[in-house]
């Protein structure tokens, strides 16, 4: 018998090794962060009982349907946004952080983490390469469009760290007081010429303007006010607009988007929409011409509140400069959380927290559906790729 299992492991790998090895440049990865030490009890982010280590899971979304070409083990948190997973344009290296771990004092518990993984995904498995200390509590991360720069929210101190990118190392270039320790700062975006992010601040429910100039980074003191606690947020590829998601109350109200007019005298917001309760993750199609949102729409909720409903939402938006018109909504999984679009737009992924799943959808521009599902390991909470 035990001899079966070795054969089954030593075949398990070498299959997995020929499908890294096939994975070429034509194909597009998208990065799955998953937290083995969440689950949800009647609507209720609880620590079961000999928790399995987070994971890494890596799915080539550049065919039809997409497949998994590789896992691994790294730290991550579904605490904060789902955009604490970054890759950068070359896909060399991805980055993961770990917003929470599992209190060493009591393991039925868990305490903020600082914890950064550099992943070599070139390597054949790909790997772990460097684990880095930011401040406390790492969140959302940005890598900008040359592949030279990155930027972590770091939720539990009110600052955001700076990272400068050579080839796989990064080295730590300081960090940005945003002035309130409590501000939470939970998501970045860099503008597409890299001389601009912008920062979400779940905790004062604004939205921070920084400079970028080479590897310097300054917070320009200006902010936006938008919606109720500021979560997720990307700007376009075209560059002229940003959305923000907001995460709500929490008390069943609707919940919205906000749009940033990034070509007036300065960023300011100047359109909100409703998408549905706890909007959570989002990304615009790589022609800009779309956005997608992920709404828990009450599928995290206990059973028995008033508001809880049996599936959360992918919304897409079609995207008209500062103008977005809703075209479609599909049904999928619980306790959603990030989302992705292939690069000929026809192609989306979404997370399902409950099921340990990530959900497969198709878009032709005016309808959206779900085609099929994949298993990870753990809860999937993080997800991206790479942006050009």
């Amino acid at each position: 018998m035990k001899l079966r299992i070795s054969l089954a492991r030593t075949l398990a790998a070498t299959l997995l090794t020929l499908t890294l090895s096939t994975f070429d440049a034509s194909a597009q990865l998208a990065v799955s962060s998953n937290d083995g030490k969440a689950v949800l009890v009647n609507g209720v982010n609880t620590v079961p009982p000999n928790p399995a280590e987070d994971t890494v899971t890596l799915i080539d979304l550049g065919v039809s349907p997409p497949r998994v070409v590789g896992e691994l083990k790294a730290p991550s948190s579904v605490v904060g946004p789902p955009q604490n997973v970054a890759i950068t344009p070359d896909e060399s290296i991805a980055l993961v952080s770990a917003n929470m771990k599992l209190d060493p004092a009591d393991p039925k518990k868990t305490a903020p983490d600082n914890r950064l993984s550099v992943i070599d995904l070139k390597a054949s498995p790909p790997a772990v390469i460097a684990t880095l200390e930011t401040g406390l509590g790492p969140a959302g991360i940005s890598i900008n469009r040359a592949g030279t720069l990155a930027l972590v929210t770091n939720r539990n101190e009110g600052t955001v760290s700076v990272l400068v990118i050579s080839g796989k190392t990064l080295t730590a270039a300081g960090k940005v007081d945003l002035g309130n320790p409590r501000s939470l700062p939970s998501s970045v975006a860099f503008s597409p010429d890299g001389k601009m992010a912008l920062v979400t601040r779940y905790g004062d429910h604004k939205i921070s303007v920084l400079s970028v100039d080479g590897n310097k980074v300054e917070d320009t003191k200006q902010t936006m006010t938008g919606g109720f606690q500021p979560y997720a947020i990307q700007v376009s590829p075209k560059g002229d607009v940003a959305v923000v998601g907001n995460q709500g109350g929490n008390t069943g109200d609707i919940d919205t988007i906000n749009v940033i007019d990034l070509k007036s005298k300065a960023p300011r917001i100047v359109h909100t929409l409703d998408v549905g309760q706890i909007v959570e993750g989002l990304a615009f199609s790589n022609d800009g011409n779309y956005v997608a949102l992920t709404a828990q729409d009450g599928s995290a909720r206990a059973p028995n509140h008033p508001f809880y409903n049996e599936n959360g939402l992918v919304v897409v938006f079609s995207v008209n400069g500062t103008n977005l018109t809703k075209v479609a909504e599909a049904k999928i999984g619980k306790w959603n959380q990030g989302v992705v679009w292939s690069r000929d737009g026809k192609t989306l992924l979404a997370q399902n927290m409950l099921e340990r799943s990530l959900s497969i959808l198709s878009f032709d521009g005016n309808n959206l559906k779900v085609t099929g599902e994949i298993k990870v390991s753990g809860g999937p909470e993080g997800l991206r790729t790479a942006e050009r």
